[in-house]
C-alpha cells in the first residue's frame, strides 16, 4: 500500500529545501465533515502539515507536540495529534484511506523517538490510485491498464511453450490452405468440366470426386491432429499452472491466506485454470486457421472481383467498431461473474465444513435460504451477462449476413453479363464464407479474451504475491530450543495492534504456560514464533538466530504443534500419524501412539492402523482425535512443543489420557503451553502473563504469582469462583 504519494506542486514551497518528506497521503474529510478532494498530510523528519485548499497549511512541530495517535471511528477515521493532554484532529478520512493512515501514524511515531527508519505496508490497495474505481479480487485496475498488464502476462504464461505455439500455428495454416485449394478445384470444375463437356468427362468427373475425397480426408486427419495437439497442450498449461498457484498458495504467509476467502482460493487453482485451457484449446486452436482463412480468401477474392470484394466487406468495420466499444463493458461485466462465483462457492465451503453446527441447530431451512440467495446472485449476473451478448451476437451476425447478400445480387448480374463465370461466382461464395465464418468467430473472440485474461489476472494476483516465508541464504540447522522475544510488537494490520513491545528469554527445556483473558495475544504469540505471521517490529531469535533466517522448511520439521481443534486428514491413522514424517517405519508410528495414549484404542478398532477416518476424523471422538495429534508430534520429535488449549474440550477421562501423554511428549523439550483450565500449568516452569494492553504484565512459577496477588492471582481466583459456583449448581 503506498504510503508517499506526490505532493501537489503548489503545496511543495511549504517544505523546507532542507527536509525531506517520509510519508505523504491525501485525506477525504474535511473539518466539516464534507467530502475534500485537495487534502494531504505530508510528515517530515522534524514536523507534521496538513494542507487543504488554497488557505495556509497547518504546521505542527514535533518539538511541540506529545505524540499522534489513529482514531477508529465507524465508516471513517482521524489523524490526530497529541498536545498538553488533549487530542487534536488534524485529518479525517474515508475507509478507502483508514488503513494507510494506520501506518503513516506508525511512521511517525518511529520519527517521533528519533528513528529514521522507513515502515512499510505490504498490504494491497482496495481501490485504484489512478481513477479511485474498487480492485475487485485483483491488484491491476479493469479501467486503466487491466488489460494491457493482463496481455503482457498472458504472454509470459506461453513463453515456455512457444515451440509447441509456433507448431501447432504452422499446422492451423496447412488447415486454412487446404480449404482455400478446395475451393479453386471446385471452381476448375465447374468452368472447365460442367460447362465445356468433353468426350473423356467421366474420367474427369471421377478424378474430381477422389481429389475432393483426398483433400476431405486430409483436411480431416490434419483438423483432428491440431484438435489433439491443442487439447493437449491446454491441458499441459491448466496442469502446470494449478500446481504453481497451489505451491504459491502453500509458501506464502498465513496474512496474505486470511485476505482471501476459501472458495475464492480454489476458484484460482480450479476454475481459472480451467478457463485457460478452454481458451487454449477452443479459441487459440483455431485463432490461427481462421485468421490465415479470412486473409487468404479475401486476397483471392480481390483477385476474382475486387470491387466486389470491396462491396462485400464493407460492413466489417461496423462490427469491429461496435465489439471496440463494448470491450471495456465485456471485461467488467465477467469480472463481475467471478467474483460472484467466488462468493458462491466461499459460502457452500462455509456450510459443508459447518454441516454438523447447522444440523444441530435445525438451521437447514436457514442455511438453503442463504445459498439459494448466494445462487440466484450468481444466475442474475450470468443472465444479465448472456443477455447482453444474446442480443450482441445476432445483431453482428446479422450486419455480417448483409454482405453475403450484396455478393449474390451483384455476382448473379456479373454472370448474367458475362463478366464472371458460374465457377467463380461459386469460388467466390465460398471464400466469402470463408471470410464471415471466421469473422463471426472473431466476433466471439473478444468475450473468450475476455475471460482468459480475467482468469489469468486472478492467477498471477497469486504467483506475483512475494513470499515472506524464506529469505536469501535461508538457514538449515538442528535446533537446540533456546527461544527470544525481543521487543516483538504485532498487529494483523497497523491499526490493530495485538503484542507490543514483548520481550521473553526460554531456555532448552523449560515449559512456559501462557495466561491471559481472551483477545490479549497468546495464541498470537505461537502464531508468530511458528512463523505462520512475520512480526512488524523486533526479533523473534531461536538459539540466537532470527527466525526469519531460517528455512521455514527446516525451522517447521523441528516444531510439533497440539491444538484444541486438532485437523486430521481423510484417510487411514496410520498416514494421518506418517504425515509428521512421511519416512517413519511401523514401529516408530506404534510406539509413538503408544507414548500418546493412542495405541490401545486404534488396536480395538477393526482394521487397527489401517482404519479410515474420514474427513477431519469425523468417526472419531475429542480425545482419540487429540491422542492421534499427540502422536503425530511425538513421530516428528520435534525441538520446540506448542500446545494450545489442547484439554479444553475433552471430557475427564479424556482429558486424563491426553493430559498423560503431554507429560511424555513435553519431557525434555521447550515447550509452550496455552491452557483454558489454569490448574494445568501449575506445573510449568514459568508462567507468562499477558495483559489486556498487550503487554508482558508478570512472569514466574505459580507460586510465585499467586503470592503477588496480581493478574494471575485474580485470574485463578476468578476460575475457582466460577468452579465452586458450577459445583454447588450441579
Amino acid at each position: 500500500m503506498k504510503l508517499l504519494f506526490e505532493l501537489p506542486e503548489g503545496y511543495k514551497k511549504y517544505i523546507g529545501s532542507d527536509e525531506q518528506i517520509k510519508y505523504c497521503a491525501p485525506f477525504d474529510i474535511g473539518a466539516d465533515g464534507r467530502a475534500v478532494y485537495d487534502g494531504f498530510v505530508a510528515v517530515t523528519e522534524r514536523k507534521i502539515i496538513v494542507f487543504e485548499g488554497d488557505g495556509q497549511p497547518m504546521v505542527y512541530p514535533f518539538d511541540e507536540i506529545d505524540g499522534v495517535k489513529y482514531q477508529s471511528f465507524i465508516g471513517c477515521g482521524a489523524f490526530s495529534v497529541i498536545k498538553g493532554g488533549k487530542y487534536i484532529r488534524i485529518a479525517s478520512f474515508s475507509m478507502r484511506h483508514t488503513l494507510r493512515f494506520s501506518y503513516i501514524v506508525k511512521g511517525t511515531k518511529v520519527l517521533l523517538r528519533g528513528e529514521n527508519e522507513p515502515i512499510t505496508s505490504h498490504e494491497k490497495e482496495t481501490t485504484c490510485l489512478k481513477c479511485g474505481s474498487p480492485l475487485r479480487g485483483s491488484s491491476t485496475c479493469t479501467k486503466c491498464d487491466g488489460k494491457n498488464v493482463s496481455l503482457r502476462r498472458f504472454k509470459q504464461l506461453c513463453s515456455p511453450y512457444i515451440w509447441r505455439l509456433i507448431f501447432i500455428s504452422f499446422v492451423m495454416v496447412l488447415v486454412s490452405a487446404c480449404s482455400l485449394y478446395t475451393q479453386s478445384v471446385q471452381q476448375q470444375f465447374i468452368d472447365n468440366t460442367l460447362r465445356n463437356p468433353s468426350p473423356d468427362k467421366m474420367n474427369k468427373v471421377v478424378i474430381f470426386v477422389i481429389t475432393m475425397l483426398l483433400l476431405t480426408l486430409f483436411n480431416v486427419a490434419v483438423t483432428i491432429y491440431k484438435n489433439v495437439l491443442c487439447v493437449k497442450l491446454g491441458t499441459k498449461i491448466s496442469m502446470d499452472l494449478r500446481s504453481r498457484v497451489f505451491d504459491k498458495i502453500q509458501h506464502l504467509s498465513m496474512s496474505f491466506i486470511n485476505q482471501k476467502r476459501p472458495g475464492e482460493l480454489m476458484n484460482r487453482v480450479t476454475g481459472d485454470t480451467s478457463s485457460i485451457r478452454e481458451f487454449m484449446e477452443h479459441a487459440f486452436g483455431n485463432l490461427f486457421s481462421n485468421l490465415f482463412s479470412m486473409i487468404g480468401a479475401g486476397a483471392l477474392m480481390l483477385i476474382i472481383n475486387w470491387k466486389l470484394a470491396l462491396l462485400s466487406i464493407a460492413f466489417v468495420p461496423i462490427c469491429l467498431i461496435v465489439t471496440k466499444a463494448f470491450n471495456r463493458k465485456m471485461h467488467s461485466i465477467f469480472r463481475s461473474q467471478a467474483n460472484k462465483n467466488d462468493n458462491l462457492k466461499s459460502g457452500l465451503n462455509d456450510i459443508l465444513n459447518g454441516i454438523k453446527v447447522v444440523k444441530n441447530y435445525g438451521r437447514e431451512e436457514e442455511e438453503s435460504a442463504k445459498f439459494k440467495k448466494m445462487s440466484k446472485a450468481f444466475a442474475d449476473i450470468q443472465y444479465k451477462n448472456e443477455t447482453f451478448w444474446a442480443i450482441l451476437f445476432p445483431f453482428l451476425t446479422l450486419t455480417m449476413g448483409l454482405g453475403l447478400n450484396f455478393i449474390t445480387y451483384f455476382g448473379g448480374i456479373s454472370v448474367l453479363g458475362k463478366t464472371m463465370t458460374a465457377g467463380q461466382l461459386m469460388q467466390f461464395t465460398a471464400y466469402a464464407t470463408m471470410l464471415y465464418s471466421p469473422l463471426n468467430w472473431m466476433i466471439s473472440l473478444p468475450r473468450m479474451i475476455m475471460r482468459m485474461l480475467i482468469s489469468v489476472d486472478r492467477i498471477f494476483d497469486i504467483l506475483d504475491e512475494e513470499s515472506e516465508l524464506d529469505s536469501v541464504g535461508s538457514v538449515k540447522k538442528e535446533i537446540d530450543g533456546n527461544v527470544e522475544f525481543r521487543n516483538v510488537t504485532f498487529g494483523y494490520n497497523a491499526c490493530d495492534i495485538v503484542l507490543e513491545n514483548v520481550n521473553l528469554s526460554v531456555k532448552k527445556g523449560e515449559m512456559i504456560g501462557l495466561v491471559g483473558a481472551s483477545g490479549v495475544g497468546k495464541s498470537t504469540m505461537i502464531n508468530l514464533l511458528m512463523r505462520l505471521y512475520d512480526v512488524n517490529d523486533g526479533q523473534i531469535l531461536i538459539d540466537g538466530i532470527d527466525i526469519r533466517e531460517f528455512d521455514s522448511q527446516s525451522l517447521h520439521s523441528q516444531m510439533g504443534v497440539v491444538l484444541q481443534e486438532t485437523f486430521l486428514f481423510a484417510g487411514s491413522i496410520m498416514n494421518n500419524i506418517r504425515y509428521a514424517k512421511p519416512d517413519a517405519s511401523y514401529e516408530e508410528i506404534v510406539r509413538a501412539a503408544k507414548i500418546a495414549n493412542a495405541h490401545d484404542f486404534i488396536c480395538r478398532l477393526d482394521d487397527g492402523y489401517d482404519t479410515f477416518i474420514g474427513s477431519n476424523g469425523m468417526t472419531l471422538s475429542g480425545g482419540e482425535r487429540q491422542r492421534i495429534a499427540i502422536a503425530r508430534a511425538v513421530l516428528a520429535n520435534p525441538k520446540i512443543l506448542i500446545l494450545d488449549e489442547a484439554t479444553s474440550s475433552l471430557d475427564s477421562e479424556s482429558e486424563y489420557m491426553v493430559q498423560e501423554a503431554i507429560e511424555r511428549l513435553t519431557s525434555e523439550r521447550t515447550t509452550f503451553a496455552i491452557a483454558h483450565r489454569l490448574s494445568t500449568l501449575r506445573h510449568a516452569d514459568r508462567l507468562v502473563v499477558i495483559g489486556r494492553d498487550h503487554h508482558i504484565e508478570e512472569v514466574g512459577t505459580h507460586d510465585e504469582l499467586m503470592a503477588k496477588k496480581g493478574t494471575y492471582y485474580g485470574l485463578v481466583t476468578a476460575q475457582k469462583s466460577l468452579f465452586k459456583v458450577k459445583t454447588e449448581i450441579e
